[in-house]
């Protein structure tokens, strides 16, 4: 597509609005989504190639949308309003997701607890580490996201984590993060920490009852390989 035709400039049944209102928004790419949200394009740049942009700069919509505002800013045509549009978009969605989680049944095994994140944190390109937190009756109350970047003592402090279960009330968390590598291996950081966050669980009266690794959609489990 030429970056500088408009979407006016399209015939009215390509346009990514008309298209979403006739044929539903499952229907529609991610760019067309995207150009959507942003609404209009640049000088130079048509809103689709600007949506383009966007997702090849960031690799896939889980990387956009872990990006931050400073990140967004830095490609050419992206300005507050937009970026911050884009903030709120993924933020949503976030909420939507966590807030889902109730309704997800009871987690009885490893493999109940990988599918919760298993399609979300395959595709991300940094290490995720996140919670899913549960009641007393083992019933998904939400799912957090404590932070992005390698998993070291020193990024996933007991305090940040704990203060969000001890917020929902939760009886008891499961640990969870991605190898973007794809090698489920456990890292000497991953085993310290898992170890940290149990013994502080234990003093709060917070079980962790697993930590599971995801990776190229699979998925391994530290109380089945009895590392917890």
């Amino acid at each position: 597509m030429n970056e500088k035709i408009k979407i006016r400039d399209l015939p009215k049944e390509e346009r990514p609005r008309e298209r979403l209102i006739r044929h539903g928004a499952n229907r529609l790419a991610n760019k067309e989504l995207l150009a959507i949200l942003l609404r209009t394009g640049t000088r130079h740049f048509s809103v689709l190639s600007l949506a383009e942009k966007l997702i090849a700069k960031f690799g896939s919509l889980p990387g956009l949308a872990s990006a931050s505002y400073e990140e967004l800013l830095e490609i050419n045509g992206i300005g507050p309003a937009k970026a911050t549009d884009i903030l709120a978009a993924f933020e949503l969605a976030k909420r939507l997701a966590d807030s889902r989680m109730e309704f997800q049944g009871v987690v009885n095994s490893p493999q109940d607890a990988a599918q919760l994140v298993l399609r979300e944190l395959s595709l991300a390109d940094k290490e995720h580490f996140m919670i899913i937190m549960l009641n007393t009756k083992h019933r998904v109350i939400a799912k957090k996201t404590i932070s992005i970047g390698h998993l070291q003592a020193s990024l996933v402090h007991p305090r940040e984590m704990f203060k969000e279960a001890i917020r929902r009330s939760s009886a008891a968390v499961i640990l969870v993060h991605n190898h973007p590598s794809g090698d489920l291996t456990p890292s000497r950081d991953d085993i310290s920490t898992t170890e940290r966050l149990r013994d502080v669980g234990e003093l709060l009266g917070i079980d962790v009852l697993d930590h599971i690794i995801v990776g190229n959609n699979r998925y391994l489990s530290f109380r089945e390989q009895g590392l917890l």
